[in-house]
């Protein structure tokens, strides 16, 4: 009988899903201690080396899983897959400064305490799969289905094991190109969820001898996969509190402040939601991507886009009341992502930010523009370290991609992510 392999992973700096394994016979004292790292192990590159470290040698500290996160499957003939997500803690115990996941557990606390709401959000994840033709494409066509076969019902039926929900899942736009949708999830759960989606994808293609790519773009002048972020807000009953028929945008005053505030940080903003060099490729004019900190209503070519409604009860418009995100990709930590949106829409509501008085301005045409941006954002958002930290760790990347042309730097990306 062969003994089970347990993982404990974290969304690190570069967006890969990195941590220690162990025996099943030792899980019992390690959902208590946790598994001892490096601290430098946060700042392993997107290609695999470590080019820069505020760390270096020293220091210790202890990835804690989430027993909330747990994934468990088996594998058909195959090895099943055991994995929890985890949070940083210091040796004496307190949370590590520079977790992804506690510094979004940190917005999302605050969130509450200055507002009373709880965040409301999914990732829709495009993703290109190699186990079909490349041509002829059949973008959302019922042939794109069959072509896929049974990779698609595999994906959804380990999500539903991992207790997540999915919402749709279809042939997209270009060659091989697919998307996977799941229903919302309140707080910290959505990040975790859009981390599980990607492993459950690779998870699935490995299954099939074939592999995903959710690198923002395979080609300079290819189709490009966004990771699209849906959300509104619940109160501490769960009701929505996001929409308001009688206001502009039918959006409550509140939430219009949260959202000019959003839009008025976006620049900074692109540094951890478009954090490659690749990422920029996408958000470029007639690529169905913003190219404007700007806000529109049913317009997919806008960074924020009012989501469309199909009920006529006002209890149900606002129910389905929801604001897409669409200046990201999956070369983004979740954990971050949110917690530059509600850090941002927080500074927003506290400044009495007016919607309507918000100037749309160009989107960094770089990823070293956007850290431009991101390394002037107040201390308390992600922290000074983390903050200054991942500037470092992304000006490391960059510079370390300058002399390759953007198709040389395009299938680098394709080929970790």
């Amino acid at each position: 009988m062969q003994e089970e392999i347990v993982f404990i992973g974290t969304s690190d700096l570069s967006a890969h899903f990195r941590g220690k394994s162990f025996p099943a016979s030792e899980l019992p004292s390690k959902l208590r201690r946790g598994v001892g790292l490096a601290p430098t192990n946060l700042y392993m590159g997107a290609f695999g080396p470590i080019q820069t470290t505020t760390f270096g040698t020293s220091g210790e500290v202890f990835l804690i899983p989430d027993e909330s996160t747990r994934v468990h499957f088996l594998g058909d003939g195959r090895p099943g897959e055991h994995f929890y997500l985890g949070d940083f803690y210091e040796m004496d115990g307190r949370p590590w400064d520079y977790c992804p996941r506690g510094a979004l557990r940190r917005a999302l606390e605050d969130l509450a305490r200055e507002t009373g709401w709880q965040l409301y959000s999914t990732f829709e994840q495009e993703f290109t799969y190699s186990g079909v033709d490349a041509h002829p494409p059949r973008p959302y066509e019922l042939d794109g289905l069959r072509r896929i076969g049974t990779f698609g019902t595999d994906l959804l039926s380990l999500l539903r094991c991992a207790g997540i929900t999915p919402d749709a899942f279809l042939a997209e736009f270009g060659p091989q190109q697919f998307e996977v949708t799941t229903t919302p999830a309140l707080g910290l759960r959505a990040a975790d969820e859009a981390v599980i989606v990607r492993e459950l994808l690779r998870a699935t293609a490995f299954r099939h001898n074939a592999t995903v790519s959710v690198a923002p773009m395979a080609d300079p002048d290819g189709v490009a996969n966004g990771t699209h972020v849906h959300f509104s807000f619940r109160d501490a009953v769960n009701h929505p509190c996001m929409y308001d028929a009688d206001q502009p945008l039918q959006m409550a005053r509140p939430a219009q402040s949260f959202v000019a505030g959003l839009l008025s940080a976006l620049p900074a903003i692109c540094a951890v939601s478009a954090p490659s060099v690749a990422s920029y490729y996408r958000l470029r004019p007639n690529r169905w991507a913003p190219v404007s900190a700007d806000i529109g209503a049913f317009d997919r070519g806008a960074a924020l886009r009012i989501s469309p409604m199909n009920a006529t009860d006002p209890a149900d418009r606002a129910r389905q009341y929801n604001v897409e995100f669409r200046v990201a990709d999956a070369t983004a930590n979740p954990y971050l992502l949110l917690t530059a949106l509600v850090r941002a829409g927080l500074d927003g509501i506290q400044r009495g930010a007016r919607l309507d008085q918000h100037v749309a301005e160009a989107l960094p045409r770089s990823l070293d523009e956007a850290l431009d941006h991101f390394a002037t954002i107040p201390d308390h958002w992600f922290g000074a370290g983390l903050r200054d930290g991942y500037v470092q760790f992304k000006r490391a990347e960059a510079a370390g991609l300058a002399a390759l042309t953007e198709s040389e730097i395009c299938r680098r990306y394709a080929a970790v992510y």
